[in-house]
């Protein structure tokens, strides 16, 4: 068993894939080829929003946008302590300042009540220049933007919504993607619409943020090539890669998003009273990146692990380390500062194998053995 079966999922598009890519080595169009272009129009359309940036990666995609907001030296960027450490990284990387906030037990994402504390905590210290929110849409979850949105009009900050692991999740009738003032996904292979290798975009529905990403992303060109107006980067996604997820954006539109939510929703089923499920909100919809059950402690964690590692089931641990004790930051001060959640998630909580292929049986045997070693243990 895989724990995201990328290998199944060619099987089943191996035919148009195998065409995609043919057809790009035919036209030798390696780089900002046609299919890259069609891919934004697709994507934009797909989310519901103006614009759509493909660029090399999602890291790159979350520094792009903060350079179009002219974040560096002196801002603070809220950024929630439970997630990936690509998404504190990106701030750094344009000289700013993360601050770090907790996140909600249920859903994983940044805790609103606590970011407010935060930014009014920043405020009073007057060191640094509240700038922006940068929001996580962990585990495929969106996060609460209603509650965001209004902090972040409050204090007068700009939204950055991260969901390199949010495509194809929801809000009532909005996309994942379409929530920040810019929002950015990651086509990373394991993420829910992944490529074969990197890749990232962003979203806007600002025409001049927009133009300013084309920029960014290609070495901060003008008018043509040769005419370079800022200090850009080289942030292009590959048209081959681009090829590729046209193909997978249809068969994710098509049926993997409802299969993975299906998978989901059986794995829920047969876990429920026995360990802490995953929480999707009422008008949410998730895309399920992971699929994260919570423990008691780590004990407990840990050899529910081994016991699915015996059996040939992987799993993941996502993430063992809070991003505010990571050796990179041992320059921001945290003493005194709580994230209580965050370091119990991180000691308690494995994702389970996940995928739109995975089949029911599969499901039922993953559950089987999770059941049976929590019985044992309790």
């Amino acid at each position: 068993m895989q724990f995201r079966d990328l290998k199944r999922q060619y099987d089943a598009l191996q035919s148009d894939i195998d065409k995609a890519i043919k057809k790009v080595i035919n036209s030798s169009a390696f780089i900002m080829g046609k299919s890259v272009m069609e891919l934004e129009e697709e994507l934009a359309q797909y989310v519901g929003v103006r614009h759509c940036i493909a660029c090399a990666n999602g890291t790159d995609a979350l520094v792009i946008a903060l350079k179009v907001w002219g974040i560096g030296k002196g801002d603070a960027v809220f950024v929630p302590d439970f997630t990936f450490f690509a998404s504190a990284e990106a701030v750094s990387a344009v000289g700013a300042t993360p601050v770090f906030v907790d996140v909600c037990h249920d859903t994983f994402n940044i805790n609103h009540s606590d970011l407010e504390n935060r930014i009014i905590k920043t405020i009073a210290d007057g060191e640094l220049v509240p700038k922006a929110i940068l929001s996580v849409d962990l585990f495929g979850l969106p996060a609460n933007y209603t509650k965001l949105q209004m902090i972040a009009q409050k204090y007068r900050l700009l939204l950055l919504e991260d969901a390199a692991q949010g495509f194809g999740g929801y809000i009532t009738e909005t996309k994942a993607c379409a929530f920040g003032d810019i929002s950015t996904t990651s086509f990373f292979p394991a993420k829910p619409l992944g490529c074969y290798g990197d890749g990232g975009a962003l979203f806007t529905n600002n025409d001049e943020w927009a133009a300013l990403a084309r920029s960014y992303r290609m070495h901060g060109k003008g008018s043509f090539k040769y005419d370079n107006v800022r200090i850009g980067m080289n942030s292009r996604l590959d048209t081959l890669q681009a090829a590729i997820l046209r193909v997978k954006l249809k068969a994710f539109d098509a049926y993997e998003l409802d299969a993975v939510n299906t998978v989901a929703k059986r794995y829920t089923s047969n876990l429920n009273g026995m360990v802490h499920t995953p929480v999707v909100p009422l008008g949410f919809g998730s895309s399920w990146a992971q699929y994260t059950i919570v423990l008691n402690e780590e004990q407990q964690r840990d050899n529910l692990q081994n016991t699915l590692k015996a059996s040939s089931i992987p799993s993941m641990i996502y993430y063992p380390k809070p991003i505010h004790e990571q050796t990179a930051y041992n320059n921001i001060d945290c003493r005194g500062v709580d994230f209580p959640i965050t370091e119990k998630l991180c000691k308690t909580v494995l994702s389970l194998p996940m995928h739109p292929y995975l089949t029911a049986s599969e499901v039922d045997q993953v559950s089987e053995v999770v059941v049976n070693a929590l019985s044992q243990i309790r």
